[in-house]
């Protein structure tokens, strides 16, 4: 089992960057094989938008490819989304999440507003 705490999320104009910040606890992240970013649009079903594999490997959606970076701190326990070129259509609640098979955890998100 794993706890997961986002933060970073907040108001932003478009074309501006923001980094969300995922804390981890009660299992390192360096044994966790897989990460993942989401998030949810109001009116909207939970999108994946970004993966970390443990090697190296990453995936992305094509909403925010080459605008966006997942990124993980094995030392201190942290998944990372640098999130840059923001939209108003990137306006969600953000949540990391971990794939400890058979279970998928998450945690409690936070907002990304992007607007002028």
């Amino acid at each position: 089992q794993v706890q997961l705490v986002e933060s970073g999320g907040g108001l932003v104009q478009p074309g501006g960057s923001l980094r969300l910040s995922c804390a981890a606890s009660g299992r390192s992240i360096g044994s966790i094989n897989v990460m993942h970013w989401y998030r949810q649009a109001p009116g909207e079903q939970r999108e994946l938008i970004a993966t970390s594999i443990s090697g190296g490997n990453t995936n992305y959606a094509d909403s925010v490819k080459g605008r966006f970076t997942i990124s993980r701190d094995n030392a201190k326990n942290m998944v990372y989304l640098q999130m840059n070129s923001l939209k108003p259509e990137d306006t969600a609640v953000y949540y990391c999440s971990a794939e400890i098979f058979p279970h998928l955890y998450f945690g409690q998100g936070t907002q990304v507003t992007v607007s002028s």
